[in-house]
């Protein structure tokens, strides 16, 4: 255990980003399972409107420090192709 003002400190505050980056993380991979499950249903309209949630998750993962940037990118890129995918699908 810590004995010093500044360590009890430093620990307290570990606890609280601890617990924040958590719930982010928690979200962001809530989220990426709605897509995929909506990806496997198939329906187009409810997948865009998924998408978009997706993506403005992943952004503000990005920005509180959850993700790297390339991995939110490569993220994107990839389910954006599943997307298109289901959508050109049920198009032909």
């Amino acid at each position: 255990m810590a004995n010093h003002v500044s360590s009890l400190k430093r620990t307290r505050q570990t606890i609280t980003k601890t617990a924040v980056n958590r719930a982010n993380k928690s979200k962001l991979r809530g989220t990426l399972r709605t897509l995929r499950e909506a990806i496997a249903g198939g329906d187009a309209k409810k997948l865009g409107e998924v998408y978009r949630e997706t993506v403005s998750v992943l952004d503000k993962s990005v920005q509180k420090g959850v993700l790297h940037k390339n991995t939110a990118s490569r993220y994107k890129s990839r389910l954006n192709a599943r997307v298109k995918a289901v959508a050109t699908a049920k198009a032909a």
